[in-house]
């Protein structure tokens, strides 16, 4: 069948807006990425000893300056592979999923292309972004969460204590009360662990677990990114568009945003986004590490949501489902300004 060329036109140019928003969403997440992880390092790590009978860290500068001493900047950046894609997967499926809807939302009023939305069918396309995204960033998050907490896991003994030689049984028959004499060649020098890395970890799960457990903890980043996505974009277009009408541009034209208010307006889209749903991400790290920390179940069962939920509210209440969320809201404000400041520049610039 022949297109017409206002056809091809219409595809071309969803073709390419699409490829820019994917282009866009990728560079913008890897720079708040490398920003942000050992931040988001220490989010994990305290969420994941919620459930712990002895807490590892009295709080968040306490985790991080525990990680610079035994671990240095390797270990604060531990799992960062798997962020990285992650936070190109999550940035350029959101910003991609949420013009498309925006689209669609367009076409159900039959309005023109350039008009402006509400705040709630924005928050609506940010809804279906997150959930869009949900499906994407579950695997990457279990390999990253799993890679956060392998420096606090107890090493396997891989040998048996050997029983004392004749040589040392002499020795305390000669030193009754306990004072032998030191040998006099040292122990060997324990040898450092060998982590392993984003591969292995994941080909570890898809072999214990099958491809189903890849999607483990699956329930609780789809709240996340449902509502937080909701609160994200929303929250980002209203602040923008207030700042708009402060100096009297057109509220609807986000290319008249000055880098600043870029920052701004995504400085409070990182609050809103972390403080809408977060027990649910705290449940899902928890899901997520529980059998690195906490070993198997009986009888090789799944943890469940709803689940490690009530355990977590039973442990510590709701201050155990809000673990880290302090530094996770710091973290945010830089974070997202940032993702926001070189989307919507690169948007203005090639857009």
């Amino acid at each position: 069948m022949e297109v017409s060329p206002d056809a091809l036109q219409t595809t071309d140019s969803i073709t390419v807006r699409a490829l820019k928003d994917i282009t866009f969403g990728s560079i913008a997440g890897i720079a708040s990425k490398i920003f942000e992880h050992p931040f988001d390092l220490t989010k994990v790590r305290l969420q994941s000893q919620v459930l712990d009978a002895q807490a590892r860290f009295s709080g968040p500068l306490d985790c991080l300056v525990q990680t610079w001493r035994k671990e240095g900047i390797r270990g604060l950046y531990r799992g960062l592979p798997a962020p990285v894609v992650g936070a190109m997967a999550e940035n350029a499926s959101m910003f991609w999923a949420y013009s498309e809807l925006q689209g669609v939302f367009r076409w159900w009023g039959a309005a023109p292309a350039g008009q402006p939305l509400s705040l709630g069918q924005l928050a609506l396309a940010g809804a279906g972004a997150g959930c869009f995204t949900s499906f994407v960033l579950t695997p990457i998050e279990l390999v990253k969460c799993k890679m956060q907490v392998q420096m606090l896991m107890t090493p396997p003994s891989t040998s048996p204590v050997p029983a004392p030689s004749s040589t040392a049984a002499n020795a305390l028959a000669a030193h009754p009360n306990g004072a032998v004499p030191s040998s006099s060649s040292p122990a060997p020098p324990s040898t450092p662990r060998k982590l392993p890395g984003p591969i292995a970890v994941l080909t570890s799960v898809v072999r214990e677990t099958g491809l189903r457990g890849l999607w483990l903890g699956h329930t609780g980043t789809l709240i996340r990114e449902t509502g937080g996505g909701a609160a994200w974009f929303a929250s980002k277009e209203g602040v923008a568009s207030l700042l708009l009408v402060r100096r009297g541009a057109n509220p609807g034209d986000k290319r008249e945003l000055r880098a600043w208010e870029s920052a701004v307006a995504g400085a409070c889209a990182g609050v809103a986004y972390n403080v809408a749903l977060f027990p649910a991400d705290t449940v899902k790290s928890a899901m997520q590490t529980e059998l690195e920390l906490r070993g198997p179940r009986a009888g090789g069962a799944r943890p469940t949501f709803l689940g490690i939920a009530r355990d977590m509210w039973r442990a510590q209440g709701l201050r155990g489902l809000y673990a880290g969320c302090g530094i996770t809201v710091a973290r945010a404000v830089p974070s997202s300004a940032l993702i926001f400041l070189i989307y919507d520049g690169l948007s203005k610039r090639f857009g």
